[in-house]
């Protein structure tokens, strides 16, 4: 584990003082958990991203034209 200082406005560390206590726990460990969270979405969004990136299309067409607006269902 590796110890850090965060600067934080006094109303987020008041914040952060009230939800570590209404979770029972200390600010650097919710601070903590908050930042590997974002880290994990992050990551998967990522992934998702770039599996998206690389697969490989299949849209194929039948040569016919797509339909007009108007023609299209609603």
């Amino acid at each position: 584990m590796k110890n850090v200082t965060v600067t934080m406005e006094d109303s987020v560390a008041e914040w952060a003082r009230l939800e570590a206590a209404r979770r029972n726990t200390s600010v650097s460990r919710l601070v903590g958990e908050m930042l590997a969270e974002k880290m994990r979405s992050d990551d998967a969004y990522e992934r998702a991203l770039q599996d998206w990136l690389h697969r490989e299309r299949t849209w194929a067409s039948d040569g016919q034209p797509y339909p007009s607006r108007s023609e299209a269902p609603r």
